[in-house]
């Protein structure tokens, strides 16, 4: 059985090898990977997202054990082609099979571990199998230490968005809105534009209620369907709560 898997994870590993269609400094680019920065350790072959969905069609019959090998991969486009896949056979799955493919993620969530690795599964797997059970799991995660773990309890939401529930969103948002780092920031002004277009008015009053601590870049983001006269009220209550 092993030797079936390794022979099956080499022929797909020299697909990548002979898919390469940019260059690992094109692929980084547009992730922090300097000394110190949170994809220090993250290794890119070369390997553009279009291509990657490619080859996941051909590979949808790949095992979680597979994929366990895939997902643990020092190489971002080996994690991302995981997911990727993963996120397919969730799709297609059948209640028992899907419980056992979020529990697959649950137990590799450590190496969910780059922002578009969060970004292309998190609500798809986690949001998708939580949306009618309860949401304890994302509360959990945003009192993580580990900034993806907090992302993903953030991101995980936009499933519900899509079904017009709002209510976790607007939760795990109050419980992120003081985290220090720049990628929340970023993915929780992301889920509040996204609830806002469901609902502008329940968006417009977290803002009031919020402004004058929200981080800069999570309130732009938030505001980025709001009209001019919306925000400059918004930005104006901020500054006043400010004083």
């Amino acid at each position: 059985m092993k030797d079936a898997m390794s022979s099956t994870i080499q022929s797909l590993r020299k697909i990548l090898q002979d898919s390469i269609d940019s260059s690992p400094e094109k692929a980084s680019i547009f992730f922090k990977t300097g000394p110190g920065d949170y994809a220090q350790t993250d290794k890119f072959m070369g390997i553009t997202v279009p291509t990657l969905r490619k080859i996941a069609k051909d590979f949808l019959f790949l095992s979680l054990e597979d994929l366990g090998i895939l997902i643990q991969s020092a190489i971002n486009e080996e994690r991302l082609l995981a997911l990727i896949i993963l996120v397919q056979k969730y799709k297609k799955s059948k209640e028992e099979q899907r419980e056992e493919i979020y529990e697959f993620y649950r137990t590799n969530i450590r190496y969910v571990n780059n922002w578009n690795l969060v970004d292309s599964s998190a609500h798809l797997i986690i949001g998708a199998h939580l949306f009618k059970k309860d949401h304890y799991f994302l509360e959990k995660l945003s009192e993580s230490k580990n900034i993806w773990e907090r992302r993903i309890s953030i991101v995980a939401t936009l499933y519900f968005i899509r079904k017009s529930e709002l209510d976790c969103t607007f939760r795990i948002a109050e419980l992120l809105k003081d985290d220090p780092h720049d990628l929340i920031h970023k993915a929780v002004g992301w889920m509040l534009r996204e609830a806002g277009k469901k609902e502008e008015k329940r968006l417009i009053l977290f803002l009031y209620d919020h402004a004058h601590t929200l981080p800069k870049t999570m309130l732009r983001y938030a505001m980025e369907k709001l009209n001019n006269e919306q925000k400059a009220v918004i930005i104006k209550f901020k500054n006043s709560k400010s004083c």
